[in-house]
C-alpha cells in the first residue's frame, strides 16, 4: 500500500488560532516529497512580541503575503481528503478551523494523526515528547518554530516509527499504538 500523507504545522502571530502567520506542508505520496511554505497576512495584522520571539515573524514579513481565504484554494486542494499529520495536531487543526471559520470556509474531508500522541505510546522513555526531543531521539536536525521544518520533522517522527513497526499503512501503524486518527469535516 502507499504511503501517502501530509504533514502540516502553523506559526501564529498571536494566541488567537485565528492568526496563522506561516504555514508549513511536506506532501508525501508513495515516495515522492514535495514541501510548500508560506507567510500568511493574519487579519487583523496584530503580533504578539512573544511570538515574535518564538519563530521570528514580524508584521513587516507579512505584509505583502497572502491572506489565508486568499490561501485556502491552494491549501485545500493539497488537504482535501488526506491523511494529515501534525506534532500537536489540536493546535493545528485549531489554527485551521479557526481559520475556516473566521472567513465562513469549507472544511476540508480530513482525517489527522498527532505524532505528539504517537510519541507518547511508541517512545515512553523519553524525557518529554515536544518535537525537538522526539526529532533528536530519531537523529533528525531541524530549526524548531519554523513552520516546513516543523512539519518535516512530524513527517520524519510518523515515517520512523512506521518503519520501526513495519507498517506501510498509517491506519494500522496508529491503531498499533493505539491512536486514534482524528477527523475534520463539513457538516
Amino acid at each position: 500500500m502507499p504511503i501517502k500523507f501530509v504533514a502540516i504545522d502553523f506559526e501564529t502571530a498571536n494566541n488567537r488560532r485565528n492568526s496563522a502567520c506561516a504555514l508549513g506542508m511536506v506532501i508525501y505520496d508513495n515516495g515522492e516529497c514535495i514541501r510548500k511554505s508560506w507567510l500568511i497576512k493574519p487579519e487583523p495584522l496584530e503580533f504578539n512580541p512573544f511570538n515574535i520571539q518564538i519563530h521570528g515573524i514580524t508584521p513587516q514579513m507579512v505584509n505583502n503575503a497572502p491572506t489565508f481565504k486568499e490561501l485556502w484554494h491552494e491549501v485545500s486542494d493539497i488537504l482535501e481528503s488526506k491523511i494529515v499529520v501534525a506534532h500537536n495536531a489540536s493546535f493545528d487543526m485549531g489554527v485551521l478551523r479557526c481559520s475556516l471559520d473566521q472567513y465562513n470556509l469549507k472544511y476540508p474531508a480530513v482525517d489527522y494523526l498527532c505524532t505528539l500522541k504517537l510519541a507518547r505510546k511508541a517512545l515512553p522513555e523519553l524525557i518529554n515528547h515536544k518535537l525537538p526531543t522526539v526529532a533528536h531521539h530519531i537523529g533528525f536536525r531541524f530549526k524548531h518554530h519554523d513552520a516546513l521544518e516543523d512539519a518535516q520533522a512530524a513527517a520524519e517522527v510518523l515515517l520512523c516509527l512506521m518503519h520501526e513497526r513495519q507498517q506501510d499503512s498509517i491506519v494500522d501503524m496508529a491503531r498499533g499504538y493505539g491512536v486514534g486518527l482524528g477527523k475534520i469535516r463539513s457538516e
